[in-house]
């Protein structure tokens, strides 16, 4: 069974499946935030993606399917710790990365649709600036 989200970033819009199977705490976490809405900036240290940094908040979760290398279309949750708590979107090559060195985030969701316009989301956030973000149940 997928359960499938609808991401709304700036004039885009994404299909996604939760990945239950993978990160069931994560996705359960998320899902009992949703609707979840943010403001997507272009990441610093990490290579071609958006990311929403979220401070101390927290999601109540450790480290399950956890990668430094999401590829492109997969969203990644950094539970805090090192670096603050941060949901990010790859659009690229990505290397997650903090100031304070590699992190490695929860893969909880992959962009099934619309993959095309990953890429223009991202370059339009690194020129345009902070994009609004909703993640909703689809």
């Amino acid at each position: 069974m997928m359960t499938k989200i609808k991401i709304t970033a700036g004039p885009f819009t994404f299909d996604g499946v939760l990945e239950i199977a993978k990160a069931p705490q994560t996705c359960k976490a998320f899902m009992d935030r949703m609707p979840f809405e943010s403001k997507a900036v272009h990441v610093r240290w990490s290579g071609e993606g958006v990311w929403m940094p979220l401070g101390d908040y927290q999601f109540g979760v450790g480290y399950e399917n956890h990668t430094s290398f999401p590829a492109p279309g997969q969203i990644i949750l950094y539970p805090g710790g090192i670096s603050e708590t941060e949901i990010l979107l790859a659009y690229g090559g990505v290397h997650f990365a903090s100031k304070v060195g590699q992190l490695a985030g929860n893969h909880f969701i992959t962009v099934t649709s619309n993959l095309e316009d990953l890429e223009k989301l991202g370059k339009m956030t690194l020129w345009e600036g902070a994009q609004p973000i909703r993640f909703e149940m689809a």
